[in-house]
């Protein structure tokens, strides 16, 4: 009974998890919120006022620096930035961090490529051997989200 029991319950989650892997409930914002380890992040996009962006439509794909990533920038850079008369800087560099669509690891694995930013400016992507971008690195890829993707780094990268 208990082993029939168990394969039932294997079967419906491995079934059910496509389903809820494709019906994202949380949006960009949240699913940084819920992470726990993009506080920094969070509080610059708020300063920024581009929570309602990143929770819009999209799709967006984030490339998503840590708090670590934030902490190894020069001292007092972050505090400086989200100083309401450096609003216009702070949106500059994380719009850099933006790329329009959902874009999938897969979708540029074996690639190097600049690719566009929501800024305006172009990144440079390269995916031979791990995945880069202007740089940093890609810890952790594809954290789905209703509204695209997020795609975590180690450094907070800037436009040039």
């Amino acid at each position: 009974m208990f082993r029939r029991t168990f394969i039932a319950l294997t079967a419906a989650t491995a079934l059910a998890a496509p389903a809820f892997a494709d019906g994202h409930s949380k949006d960009i914002v949240d699913t940084a919120v819920g992470a726990g380890s993009f506080t920094t992040l969070v509080a610059a996009v708020q300063a920024a006022d581009l929570v309602d962006t990143l929770k819009g439509e999209g799709p967006f794909t984030v490339f998503a620096p840590t708090d670590d990533a934030f902490a190894a920038l020069p001292e007092g850079t972050v505090e400086t930035l989200l100083l309401p008369e450096n609003k216009d800087q702070l949106v500059a560099i994380l719009t850099y961090h933006v790329v329009p669509g959902k874009v999938m690891s897969g979708d540029i694995a074996g690639k190097k490529m600049d690719v566009k930013t929501v800024n305006g400016g172009m990144a440079m992507v390269d995916a031979m051997s791990g995945v880069t971008i202007d740089g940093a690195t890609v810890v952790q890829a594809d954290i789905e989200a209703s509204n695209g993707v997020i795609h975590v780094i180690d450094a907070v990268i800037l436009p040039k």
